[in-house]
């Protein structure tokens, strides 16, 4: 870690804002949320807050996986708009003092990229992962579409061949096992550089990277695959100075130290993440069992494998990144899920935005849209027993027809609108100064002006269960009451000082800290 530059100052300070490109909004009334779309609603972005967006796959695509199957890296796709549209929402977003941000599928591509379609008609080519012959090696190899004879190697699709990066541990045996140092891995992690390149030299900020622990092939402890992004990031310090790798990767204790500047806590990768809000209502693999979360109007969830990944994570990367913590993304269950309402879920954002880590809102869950359910499968979004399409429904804008998303009619959206006649919206909640959208607006604007809320101070948990209860540096305390019952704690010697931000929370001149049921409070420490 000695050879890495620290993190950019920005980042430290970053709210980030993820956007599933397909579903924000809509201007030539297709039904799929475009380029122009998004730059006409820069305004709100800014007026809440929120300083770094990163934008789901946008490159051409068939898009038999909702884009993360890429057929050109440097080409918009059309249902998006054009490169010329990127480079003016970059432009105007920057002068709003937005940051944007991509999606790198660094993986694999699509079957119809010409790297792949040159590679199944050329038996020397080892960009991808090859069988040659006419026997397959097991069940997850797709027979050569090309005059190559043998079989290809997916990453999750069959339309997503897998680039080749090499394998940790080659064997003679099997030949398609290549070393990382072959031509066709060296070739890949020249691409990937030049990808990049290419972007940053059109003002983007930087990229979350699809799946960046699986590049290189067995490699159980992801030395291999630590030791590319290692490589990705010194040329990165030296070329690109200030711009950053977001990874979905899911545990920051390694992908930290590899070369990323930050790394989410995900919800397929233990449980820390969804033991703060994965209720098992949504979009859920029944392999990941039912134990209750901690946001959960039960109040019966623990914040321990959080907290011990946290101080995992922390004392690993040792101030050189982040861990990032989302509301929810486009492959998990939105905070409003099942029997979490939209009155619930305040808690859920003010830790967030007061824990030390990088928070990432996902579109929508500002004025608390629901996960839909029952929904039909979409580009790929049904994995198994994973509905994730009912996470990636239309933004909410207004109350007119397709919620101000789209002019298309309802039959042509990408996916429907809720159709619940109290769904939220933007305009509404914007109109009423009580509403979730202006609370996670106040909890930004506090954060920023407290940066000791933020990624800059210390963190000590003083009571762990209903309420949570923990101190920022020395000037702050945060209680949350997540849970449907009133509680109450005796903080003992704590001196607390004047609120910044209630709703539900007081502390009494004796030091009893009482919280009502979803309740939230930021106060000032006594001196």
């Amino acid at each position: 870690m000695a050879e890495m530059e620290p993190p950019p100052a920005w980042l430290a300070d970053a709210v980030m804002y993820q956007i599933y490109s397909q579903s924000y909004a809509d201007s030539d009334g297709d039904g799929v949320g475009d380029l122009p779309g998004l730059r006409s609603r820069l305004e709100y972005l800014e007026w809440l807050g929120v300083d770094t967006v990163w934008l789901s796959p946008l490159f051409a695509s068939p898009f038999a996986d909702a884009g993360y199957d890429v057929s050109d890296y440097r080409t918009v796709a059309p249902r998006y708009g054009t490169n010329r549209d990127l480079a003016a929402l970059v432009d105007e977003a920057r002068s709003r003092g937005i940051r944007i941000m991509l999606d790198l599928v660094a993986g694999h591509t699509s079957d119809q990229h010409p790297w792949f379609r040159a590679s199944a008609d050329d038996p020397g080519d080892d960009r991808y992962i090859w069988a040659d012959g006419t026997a397959s090696p097991g069940p997850a190899w797709v027979p050569s579409p090309g005059s190559r004879p043998g079989h290809y190697l997916p990453n999750f699709y069959p339309a997503q061949p897998a680039l080749n990066f090499g394998y940790a541990r080659p064997d003679p045996a099997e030949p398609w096992r290549l070393p990382v140092d072959a031509p066709g891995p060296r070739a890949n992690r020249a691409a990937l550089r030049d990808i990049m390149a290419y972007w940053f030299d059109r003002g983007v900020a930087g990229f979350r990277v699809d799946m960046a622990f699986s590049l290189v092939k067995d490699d159980p402890d992801r030395s291999a695959t630590a030791a590319l992004w290692r490589e990705t990031r010194a040329w990165l310090d030296e070329a690109y100075p200030g711009r950053v790798l977001l990874s979905e990767w899911g545990d920051p204790k390694t992908s930290v130290p590899a070369g990323m500047h930050a790394d989410f806590f995900l919800h397929f990768v233990g449980r820390p993440l969804r033991s703060l809000w994965g209720n098992a209502q949504g979009s859920h693999n029944p392999a990941w069992g039912e134990d209750p979360c901690f946001f959960g109007p039960d109040g019966d969830g623990s914040m321990r494998e959080f907290l011990d990944a946290w101080q995992e994570a922390d004392t690993a990367i040792a101030g050189a990144g982040y861990v990032a913590l989302p509301t929810a993304n486009h492959d998990f269950s939105r905070l409003v899920c099942g029997t979490r309402e939209r009155t619930m879920v305040a808690p859920a954002f003010a830790f967030q935005l007061t824990w030390p880590s990088l928070p990432v809102v996902y579109y929508g869950d500002e004025i608390g849209m629901r996960y839909l359910p029952g929904l039909p499968g979409t580009e790929g979004s049904q994995l198994g027993h994973e509905a994730r399409q009912g996470s990636r429904t239309p933004m909410q804008w207004d109350d007119g027809p397709n919620a101000g998303f789209s002019s298309a009619p309802a039959d042509d959206l990408y996916l429907p609108v809720d159709p619940a006649g109290d769904r939220p919206d933007v305009a509404a909640q914007r109109e009423d100064a009580g509403s979730l959208l202006h609370q996670v607006r106040a909890l930004i604007r506090l954060r920023r002006e407290h940066r000791e809320l933020g990624t800059h101070g210390t963190v000590e948990v003083l009571r762990s269960g209903y309420p949570l209860v923990y101190t920022r540096g020395d000037a702050y305390l945060v209680a949350v009451n997540p849970g449907g019952r009133a509680r109450r704690c005796d903080l003992g010697e704590v001196g607390v000082g004047p609120p910044l931000l209630t709703r539900g929370v007081e502390v009494r001149p004796d030091g009893t800290l009482t919280a009502e049921p979803f309740s939230y409070g930021v106060f000032r420490l006594a001196p």
